[in-house]
């Protein structure tokens, strides 16, 4: 194997990647040089390999801090790079290199720790308890979710604090927290703890930022939107939907992040009681939602989304607009359409639309909507549930009807009994 190749596997590139890297490290350097798949193989493969374009020379020995010469490549005298001070009066060299070699290239491939090395399958593996927490959210609720998070973010800046892994490890690695801390910043939503949930959505924010994540930061983003709604911050949630929009361009988002941002749009404008933003927001989710068969791939936190939502989205414009029987038929619909592996959701849709059926006079099919829900909430631990149906209770407890009083006293026995 070719020094070349052998330096481009420790720093865990493929030649795709390679010349991916390649590209970014021109642009940083600001020198108009590329290379191909077919010339990094030559490189790496012919005897003697063909020898790189001064300004390619110029990128190789920053990608990873050796010589030309010291690659395997046969250089020019007038083009050998030399380590010396550059202040030294004396010869005028063309250009020198910066610190010991052999250091140096260390350094640019795996983090100087003495600790084990992590390679792929480590990644794999506190990717798939990553991902998982997903389905522990849903069905489970977000405290048992908050808790299995701490035990990944606590391995996972571990790992990157003593440990050795190469550039794209440790890429990924800090892509992971990133995600850790926007599962946080949820938990905190669903939690009723709306400042350290903000809390998280910077630091998810800055994360994602540091390994210019685009579609990562929007995902954080449509989380801030609601923790924004709920600290009666309109101003920022409207800003952080307009960054989403613009993140998602950059990153030529498909038609479900578009979905998912054009909801959040409309959450905004409902709050704010623009009815008429809401409408034009839902408009465009529908949209969205149309067309959101045709993307090629789906981020996992967007994949949740679907017509529900907008239906439910749609059903809230016309609460906000103090028309509840206009909202019951896009609740009901909202209630069918969800999956039965969103249980947490599930549960809070139904509760939704039992209040809205209180709302509209509909006071035994209310209470049997709640029902149906404290049959089942127990398995589910979520703050904001338990909170939606104590409001629930409060609502109820003012109707005068047999339903209503067994309904509260049900609901009453539920919570202080502990099952949710």
């Amino acid at each position: 194997m070719s020094r070349l190749a052998q330096l481009r596997r420790e720093a865990g590139y493929t030649q795709e990647s390679f010349v991916e890297a390649f590209a970014r490290e021109a642009g940083r350097l600001g020198v108009d040089a590329s290379v191909s798949v077919r010339q990094a193989r030559r490189w790496e493969s012919e005897a003697p390999p063909p020898l790189p374009h001064p300004s390619q020379q110029t990128v190789l020995e920053a990608m990873f801090g050796v010589p030309l010469a010291e690659l395997g490549l046969k250089v020019p005298q007038h083009r050998v790079t030399v380590s010396a001070p550059i202040s030294d009066a004396g010869e005028v060299k063309r250009r020198t290199f910066v610190a010991d070699a052999g250091a140096l290239a260390a350094g640019a491939l795996i983090a100087a720790r003495s600790g084990p090395r992590i390679g792929a399958a480590d990644v794999t593996r506190l990717r798939a308890r990553l991902d998982g927490l997903y389905q522990t959210d849903h069905t489970a609720g977000s405290v048992p979710a908050m808790h299995q998070a701490r035990r990944i973010e606590d391995e996972i800046t571990g790992t990157l604090g003593a440990s050795s892994y190469t550039a794209r490890i440790g890429r990924e690695l800090q892509t992971m927290l990133a995600e850790l801390h926007g599962h946080r910043a949820w938990y905190g939503y669903d939690g009723g703890r709306t400042e350290q949930g903000r809390a998280a959505c910077m630091e998810a924010l800055a994360a994602a930022q540091l390994v210019d994540d685009p579609l990562l930061q929007v995902s954080v983003l449509e989380t801030l939107v609601l923790l924004a709604l709920k600290a009666e911050r309109a101003w920022e949630a409207a800003s952080a939907v307009e960054n989403a929009h613009r993140l998602a361009n950059r990153a030529g988002a498909g038609h479900t992040v578009r979905l998912l941002i054009a909801l959040r749009d409309a959450n905004v404008a409902t709050h704010t009681g623009d009815l008429a933003g809401a409408r034009r927001a839902l408009s465009r989710a529908v949209s969205h939602q149309g067309r959101a068969d045709t993307d090629a791939e789906v981020p996992g936190w967007a994949r949740f989304v679907g017509p529900f939502e907008v239906d439910y989205a749609t059903a809230d414009m016309y609460v906000r607009a103090h028309q509840p029987r206009r909202a019951v038929p896009f609740l009901r619909a909202a209630v069918r359409g969800i999956g039965g592996d969103l249980a947490r959701n599930s549960a809070s849709y139904r509760v939704k639309l039992a209040g809205v059926l209180l709302d509209a006079g509909e006071v035994d099919e209310a209470c049997a909507e709640v029902s149906s829900v404290l049959e089942v909430c127990g398995a589910i631990s979520s703050p904001r549930l338990v909170g939606k149906i104590r409001s629930f209770g409060r609502a109820v407890a003012a109707v005068d009807s047999i339903a209503a009083h067994e309904c509260g006293e049900r609901i009453r026995h539920t919570i202080r009994g502990g099952t949710t």
